[in-house]
């Protein structure tokens, strides 16, 4: 990476280097991009099976409809009598 990019992502970012910190950052941005370009060569294939650890959505268990609670039920330890809850304020 060149100084001149640095520099200019430098300004983006409202950073300021000396010339020094600036050859620096180049080079360890260098690195880090050399680093990086090292995924294109990992094998990411894309494979069902292995993903899905073998679970299919047949051995699944069966979605079924139930009753929910009645709400006077849940709301019994209501602070509020007004079909709602009332939760302490916790941001300003």
């Amino acid at each position: 990476m060149d100084l001149q990019m640095i520099a200019y992502l430098a300004e983006l970012g409202k950073l300021s280097f000396t010339p020094e910190e600036m050859e620096k950052m180049a080079a360890e941005m260098t690195s880090i991009i050399e680093i990086m370009d090292t995924v294109k060569e990992i094998d990411v294939e894309y494979d069902a099976l292995a993903d899905n650890k073998d679970i299919y959505l047949n051995d699944l268990r069966e979605d079924v409809k139930a009753d929910s609670f009645p709400t006077e039920k849940i709301l019994q330890n209501a602070v509020n009598d007004e079909n709602c809850f009332v939760v302490p304020k916790v941001v300003e």
